[in-house]
C-alpha cells in the first residue's frame, strides 16, 4: 500500500475530519484548509506543491504551531488518514475549557514508542545508519523510517517515514518535527504498515513502481440471469415448504389421526346435509287445498 502513490485526491485523508469546518482558498498555494472547530488543529492541502499536506497543532487559534507534519505528493492519502484519524479522536476526547488535548502532549523520551507498529510488523533496524540516527527498514526494503537524534531544536525535522525509490515521482515521505506527540507518529506508522490493498487506476501507478506492487484487477460483478423454475425446482420448493410447516407446527401421529377422522366426519355430515337439502328442494310442492263452495 505504501507504494501505491496518490490517487489525485485527498478524500481518504480528509474523511476522518469530514465534519470539521472546511475553508476553500482561492489565493495562495493552500487550496483547502480543514480546521478543528476551535482552529487549534489545521490540515492544509497544497494541490500543486511537492509537500501536498501540511498538518499542524497549536495551543490556540493564533499561536505558532507546536508541531508540524508534512506529506509529499506521492504519499497515499490512506497513510495521511492514520494521522487525521488519531487527531479527530484526540480532539473529541479533549476538554476545550482546559485547552488540553493529547494532540499537544510531549513526545516520549524513547524513540521506539513512535515506531512500535513497524517493529511489531517485523521491520528491522539497519545497522549501517549514521551515528546519531536510527533507521528501520521494511522486510521488502522498499520503505523505512529515519529518526535523527542529532538535532535539538523544537522545530527540527526528526522523524521521516519514507517509501519507494528516491525520485520526485516515486518517493513518498512523511516528516514530523521534534515536538510531535509519539502516539501520532505511531498512528501514521501503523497506517503505513497496514497490508490492506488500496484502490488505484492503472495510470495512477508510476511506471517505475509497477514492478514493485501487486496489481489485482477489479470490476463490476456479472449480473445474474434469472431462469424459469423447472418441475424439479417446483417439487423441491413444495417439499421445503412442507418441512418448514411441519417444523413450525409439529403434530403427533395420534393427533393427526384424530384430525383426519374429524375431517372425514365433517365431510360426511356436509354431504348428508347437502343431499337432504337437495331432496327437499326437488320435491314437487303440494297442491293448495281449494275451499269447497257450499251450495
Amino acid at each position: 500500500m505504501y507504494l501505491a502513490g496518490s490517487n489525485g485526491t485527498g478524500d481518504a485523508g480528509f474523511a476522518p475530519v469530514a465534519h470539521w469546518p472546511h475553508h476553500y482558498l482561492d489565493e495562495g498555494p493552500c487550496q483547502l484548509l480543514v480546521t478543528s472547530p476551535d482552529q487549534r488543529i489545521r490540515i492544509g492541502w497544497f494541490g500543486d506543491d511537492f509537500e501536498l499536506w501540511k498538518i499542524t497543532a497549536a495551543e490556540d487559534a493564533v499561536s505558532a504551531p507546536r508541531w508540524t507534519a508534512t506529506f509529499s505528493h506521492v504519499t497515499p492519502a490512506e497513510i495521511v488518514a492514520g494521522l487525521t484519524t488519531a487527531l479527530a479522536h484526540d480532539y473529541a476526547e479533549a476538554d476545550a475549557a482546559d485547552g488540553n488535548g493529547l494532540f499537544l502532549a510531549s513526545p516520549s523520551l524513547y524513540w521506539a514508542d513512535a515506531v512500535r507498529p513497524l517493529t511489531d510488523a517485523s521491520w528491522v533496524r539497519d545497522g549501517a545508519a549514521e551515528c546519531g540516527t536510527v533507521e528501520i527498514i521494511a522486510p521488502d526494503g522498499q520503505a523505512g523510517v529515519l529518526i535523527d537524534n542529532r538535532l535539538s531544536g523544537w522545530d527540527d525535522e526528526t522523524v521521516t517515514l519514507w517509501a519507494g525509490p528516491v525520485g520526485w515521482g516515486t518517493r513518498a515521505e512523511a516528516v514530523f518535527t521534534a515536538r510531535t506527540p509519539s502516539h501520532l507518529i505511531a498512528a501514521t506508522a501503523a497506517a503505513m504498515a497496514d497490508t490492506t490493498p488500496v484502490l488505484r487506476e492503472r495510470h495512477q501507478i508510476n511506471r517505475k513502481m509497477a514492478h514493485l506492487v501487486t496489481l489485482t484487477p477489479v470490476g463490476p460483478t456479472a449480473p445474474q440471469i434469472s431462469r424459469a423454475p423447472t418441475p424439479l425446482d417446483v417439487r423441491r420448493t413444495a417439499v421445503t415448504q412442507a418441512v418448514h410447516r411441519a417444523a413450525r407446527f409439529p403434530q403427533t401421529a395420534a393427533v393427526l389421526r384424530v384430525m383426519a377422522a374429524r375431517s372425514r366426519t365433517a365431510t360426511s355430515a356436509q354431504n348428508r346435509a347437502s343431499n337432504s337439502a337437495h331432496a327437499l328442494g326437488t320435491r314437487p310442492p303440494a297442491s293448495p287445498s281449494v275451499p269447497r263452495r257450499s251450495r
